[in-house]
């Protein structure tokens, strides 16, 4: 079935196909700003890892909320963009011997990408681009349900891979959809102890509308 921020990408490109007028714009390309507001989720990855030398298996849940990012195109193809959003927070399952132990983590991700945009300096109506980077993940606010127990998961540096289209509707505004793919994990302590390493590694796919300064 297809994932309703994709579907919510889809009918806003058309939206903006049939809004968008045959006049001329100006073309996207060096010397743009711009920033890109929508909703995201975050969809961390189906198999998280184990704590506690392999007994305890970890699942963490997804989250969606508000995300923003602002970029600036240093030549026509390139680019850089800092992706940010408010806090997420995930329910985390910690499973032992069949035992479910509820947990909850708030984490902010903001990510630099360098972006390549094949079709960037064009008046082209579809902008395509492709971003590779860096992740930092600062955790907050952790919780677990065990009376008395402290629970705490570090920060984490690592790569993130990017993939998005706008769609312009005018000199200004645009249709966007994008997704990331962050490469996060996390060393674990419980009541001062390291029990491993949880890995995150979400999809972050977000929807919404990109205006050019």
């Amino acid at each position: 079935m297809r994932h309703p921020l994709i579907t919510t990408a889809l009918v806003a490109a058309i939206a903006g196909s049939a809004l968008a007028s045959s006049q001329a714009f100006a073309a996207y390309g060096k010397g743009d700003i711009y920033t890109r507001i929508g909703v995201a989720k975050v969809k961390p990855d189906s198999d998280n890892g184990s704590l506690m030398g392999g007994t305890m298996d970890t699942d963490v849940h997804d989250d969606n909320g508000f995300a923003f990012t602002l970029g600036y195109r240093f030549h026509d193809k390139f680019g850089v963009e800092l992706l940010a959003a408010e806090p997420f927070e995930h329910d985390v399952d910690l499973n032992v011997g069949g035992t479910d132990i509820g947990a909850s983590v708030e984490h902010l991700p903001p990510t630099l990408t360098v972006q390549y945009y094949p079709f960037g300096g064009t008046e082209a109506r579809v902008q395509p681009y492709v971003g590779l980077g860096v992740n930092y993940t600062h955790f907050s606010d952790e919780d677990i349900a065990l009376e008395g127990a402290d629970l705490d998961l570090e920060e984490s540096w690592g790569w993130a891979g990017q993939a998005g289209l706008d769609l312009i509707i005018d000199d200004h505004w645009a249709a966007n959809m994008a997704v990331w793919y962050l490469d996060i994990d996390s060393d674990v302590d419980l009541n001062g102890d390291d029990i491993g390493e949880i890995e995150v590694d979400p999809y972050v796919i977000m929807a919404g509308i990109s205006y050019r300064f």
